[in-house]
């Protein structure tokens, strides 16, 4: 089950934690759908922000596409350990602020793999997405969803 945090403007900001950063290179995260492969680690950030402060990495959120080799997947699934495959982010612990004020922030980083099309590979996605993915036109997985947040 996946846990979410959303922080009111009124609390404190729960986006001064160092601890946690954006999705960067060699990150790993979990795959958020049924394409058979369970842990991805990212290669490249496509597109991105490198402005963080400290941070001169590209980082990738919630929407970004990421470039990332499978490092675990099932026995007999399609996508094999190694394969290089690209993604768009669809949860991030870092907090992702949004215009209204407030924040959202998951326990997991999580992937979902797409085609070149930006369609997802898989037919099923698991767990909470956010609702940034709508607006950068990933509307088959927003569909595709069990919630939307």
């Amino acid at each position: 089950m996946n846990h979410v945090a959303v922080d009111r403007p009124t609390e404190p900001n729960a986006a001064t934690r160092l601890d946690e950063t954006m999705l960067q290179q060699e990150s790993r995260c979990e795959v958020a759908d049924n394409s058979g492969a369970k842990i991805a680690m990212v290669i490249r950030v496509l597109g991105g922000s490198t402005a963080r402060g400290r941070y001169t990495r590209r980082s990738a959120g919630v929407g970004d596409r990421v470039v990332c080799t499978i490092k675990k997947s099932l026995p007999g699934a399609e996508l094999k350990p190694g394969a290089i495959v690209k993604a768009v982010v669809v949860r991030t612990k870092y907090p992702t602020r949004r215009a209204d004020g407030s924040s959202v922030r998951f326990d997991t980083n999580a992937l979902v793999i797409i085609g070149d099309d930006g369609n997802p590979r898989g037919t099923r996605i698991f767990g909470a997405v956010a609702r940034e993915l709508r607006e950068r036109n990933y509307m088959k997985i927003v569909s595709l969803a069990s919630e939307v947040i």
